[in-house]
């Protein structure tokens, strides 16, 4: 289903208007959030198979997708934290479980760090975990310079590896309506975020989601963190969500039924 024909609501945000889908009922609520340059649109395949039984929401984030774009380049994970807030609240959601993707799960993090009463469990697909410096800084240098498009490029064409036709064209499709401006500033604030301490501090069920190609990067949360709990989805892409719903989505329910 394409993003523009999901009928979905508008909510206010610190930053601007935020595109919401919300439908289900029964409990655990869940509310997912996506990477860079996605939007609420993917993780259809996993509303579509939850909503029977479950409240199950997405939504854009800030300057993504049908959300307002904000007037401040603000992407940090606390700024997009601030938009889960504002969705949650809005929606009058008092308890939750929290499903990331990648610059999602980042937020998830934070959000979870400053409401832990709120969070009842997280689920983190390909979240990063701390780039070391000497990675980041030459890589925000780089997008800094003439060298823009082929570093995004190269970039994004690490990440569509084993993705479906399909999702690398949508992948492909939301990244490049963001701005050169907007992209760099989301990933410079993600190299940024360090989450492990607030991940750990975090008392609820945590699960990672990961790729084994994932796994052996030197940033990811599940090479940093070798205690949490890891499941692996072969063969897709950085958007395991898309490439193999159903995988995923029994990865899901297996953790939802801890929660009932």
């Amino acid at each position: 289903m394409d993003h523009a024909t999901v009928e979905g609501r508008k909510l206010k945000g610190e930053a601007g208007s935020l595109f919401v889908d919300d439908g289900g009922s029964g409990y655990p609520t869940i509310i997912f959030t996506h990477s860079f340059g996605g939007d609420s649109s993917h993780w259809i395949h996993q509303l579509s198979h939850l909503r029977s039984r479950h409240r199950a929401i997405a939504f854009d984030f800030r300057g993504h997708g049908s959300s307002a774009k904000p007037e401040q380049l603000k992407y940090t994970a606390e700024a997009l934290a601030n938009d889960i807030v504002a969705v949650a609240d809005e929606l009058d959601i008092d308890k939750f479980v929290l499903v990331g993707h990648s610059m999602g799960g980042s937020a998830n993090i934070a959000y979870a760090d400053s409401h832990p009463q709120r969070v009842l469990a997280m689920v983190l697909a390909g979240t990063p975990g701390k780039t070391p410096d000497e990675i980041s800084r030459p890589v925000v240098a780089s997008l800094q310079s003439e060298a823009y498009e082929k570093v995004m490029k190269d970039y994004m064409d690490r990440l569509v590896t084993d993705a479906t036709p399909r999702v690398a064209e949508k992948v492909s499709k939301g990244v490049n309506l963001l701005s050169r401006e907007t992209s760099t500033a989301i990933i410079k604030s993600l190299f940024e975020f360090d989450p492990i301490e607030k991940l750990l501090r975090f008392a609820g069920p945590k699960l990672i989601i990961s790729t084994a190609t994932e796994l052996k990067q030197p940033n990811s949360l599940a090479s940093q963190v070798p205690s949490l709990s890891t499941e692996l989805i072969e063969g897709t892409s950085h958007w395991t969500q898309l490439d193999k719903p159903g995988e995923f989505n029994d990865i899901l329910d297996r953790f939802l039924a801890r929660m009932v």
